[in-house]
């Protein structure tokens, strides 16, 4: 028997299940963590969802997600906040101590991304307070550059990193996904940084797959179907000392078409050839 203690599953991988299919098939399959979205979490109610977790022994690994910080008009700035405040109670409810925000891409008609990262940095300083009042951290995820302009114009762990120097560790961490910072060629270095600095708040498994589906967010596949080395990065995060839950998070059509309890059988297999050996 594979060593799971670590393994959760983020529900984005299995996303026609509901919360309530996610938590039995975790239990069923012997998963003991898992990483709702708060879509699911709507859904199953708010308070229902943190009991059904609790009740069912799971531990809560992250939440997905906040962000969405590069509104450019006070209205669109002040609803961000406010977006993100929930979020935060939402995760203190259900018993996690990360939620994962992706930053935002330009606002409409914009090209001047310096400013636009300005206002991350703006609505961060604004949210921190906030969230470490409730016991929350911050977990800034940088995503593939494909993605900068409409999701998230932070693309590297490094200028993640950066975004995070001004707080504590305690209050802004990061996160790695093998997804979208596989490519970087600083990457060793910066999780390396990542490590010394105790920012490492999630560690994120999914293989990068080729062709680049027609939609870019898609492309997610399980680990072993493309093109990423996780023996090399897992070892990297590792050796800069996380120990943490390690989440698998796949966008990938076939994968939501397939049965949910063969995904959690086949996440588990490749888990324990790819990763475990590496953790």
């Amino acid at each position: 028997m594979s060593d799971l203690s670590r393994l959760s599953l983020n529900t984005a991988t299995t996303k026609r299940w509901t919360l309530e299919q996610a938590v039995a098939g975790c239990v069923a399959a012997g998963i003991p963590a898992v990483g709702p979205w708060r879509d699911r979490v709507a859904e199953a109610g708010l308070e229902n969802a943190a009991k059904m977790i609790r009740d069912a022994g799971l531990r809560v690994s992250s939440l997905c997600r906040g962000g969405f910080l590069t509104a450019a008009d006070p209205e669109g700035q002040r609803a961000a906040l406010e977006d993100n405040k929930a979020a935060v109670v939402e995760a203190e409810t259900l018993g996690t101590s990360e939620l994962f925000l992706v930053v935002g891409g330009l606002a409409p008609g914009e090209k001047d991304i310096v400013a636009a990262r300005q206002r991350v940095a703006d609505r961060l300083g604004e949210l921190v307070p906030f969230a470490a009042d409730h016991g929350i951290r911050l977990v800034l995820e940088p995503l593939h550059p494909m993605y900068a302009a409409d999701r998230a114009l932070i693309s590297t762990l490094g200028q993640a990193l950066d975004l995070a120097a001004p707080y504590p560790a305690s209050a802004v961490g990061v996160a790695v996904d093998t997804f979208h910072v596989w490519w970087d060629p600083q990457l060793q270095e910066q999780i390396a940084r990542a490590g010394r600095e105790g920012r490492i708040a999630s560690y994120q498994v999914c293989d990068f797959n080729l062709p680049i589906a027609a939609d870019a967010l898609l492309s997610r596949g399980m680990m072993g179907d493309g093109v990423i080395d996780f023996a090399t990065i897992t070892g990297w995060v590792r050796d800069a000392g996380y120990t943490g839950d390690i989440e698998v998070e796949i966008f990938n059509q076939q994968i939501w078409d397939a049965d949910g309890h063969q995904v959690l059988a086949a996440m588990k297999d490749r888990y324990a050839e790819l990763v475990l050996p590496h953790a």
